[in-house]
């Protein structure tokens, strides 16, 4: 094997300043100006090997399933150290023709009430340090980690779907409607 093909499976991710990551065998554990974190590597198959102001990512193979798995890993850690120094936030939009759905956060749940005129309220759960805050119409969540923030959403999006009947009619649901990198208040 040539050595352009052993580089193409090696990358680094620079640390941004003001973030620091250490390693505990699989673990790696972030601490940046908003907060802290951990990401667990257990399952991806990639070597991690951290020096003083990169990330050098190795992969355990040699194919182009290997390869992808690299950058996975590599986006990961950039959004994570993104997220630490600035933040992200998505609004969701509540929409509703008839029944007046709210929504409210209890602890780590979030309680959609009266969606299409049900007595009970739809609960769904909040993923990581994810801040969910209901402003009227809208549901703005903001935190620290891309795919808890983004796993919240898909929760809350996916217990206010229509079913068995016609969505093109019944366009009741809280829906996405912006996503951006910062921490809006």
């Amino acid at each position: 094997m040539s050595t352009e093909q052993v580089e193409k499976f090696q990358d680094q991710v620079i640390i941004p300043e003001g973030v620091k990551i250490t390693q505990n065998k699989h673990m790696l554990s972030f601490e940046g100006p908003l907060g802290k974190t951990f990401k667990s590597f257990r399952s991806i198959p990639v070597n991690i090997e951290i020096t003083e102001d990169k990330v050098i990512l190795k992969t355990t193979g040699f194919r182009k399933r290997d390869y992808s798995i690299l950058h996975t890993a590599r986006s990961i850690i950039r959004n994570i150290c993104e997220g630490l120094i600035e933040g992200y936030t998505i609004k969701m939009k509540v929409v509703f023709a008839h029944f007046p759905i709210t929504v409210k956060v209890e602890g780590k749940k979030i309680l959609i009430e009266n969606f299409q005129g049900e007595r009970a309220p739809r609960t769904t759960r909040i993923v990581g340090n994810t801040k969910v805050i209901p402003k009227g119409e809208d549901v703005i969540l903001t935190g620290e980690v891309w795919t808890d923030i983004t796993q919240t959403a898909a929760n809350i999006a996916l217990k206010t779907k229509v079913k068995n009947k016609d969505h093109r009619v019944f366009l009741d649901g809280i829906y996405i409607y912006e996503k951006k990198k910062g921490i809006e208040k």
